[in-house]
């Protein structure tokens, strides 16, 4: 290669690495549902939603799990 190829092959990846550093962080991220904690600490609804939830689980703890009864073959 001749040296002014090389030059030219050098600045243009130098003005590509520029461009590169000089993206900022947030393009980086990537979308991640940790990024989303703690986004509704504190609202009223969200609050409500969350105590409605509980007793719905709590309703299914307290009732006994439905028994499926398997029929016994009949002996002769």
């Amino acid at each position: 290669m001749s040296r002014a190829t090389m030059e030219e092959r050098v600045a243009r990846l130098e003005v590509q690495v520029g461009a590169l550093v000089a993206k900022p962080d947030s393009a980086k991220r990537t979308k991640d549902w940790r990024r989303t904690r703690g986004a509704f600490t504190g609202d009223d609804l969200m609050k409500k939603v969350f105590a409605e939830g509980r007793k719905i689980r709590e309703a299914d703890r307290k009732r006994p799990a439905a028994r499926t009864a398997k029929k016994r073959p009949v002996s002769s």
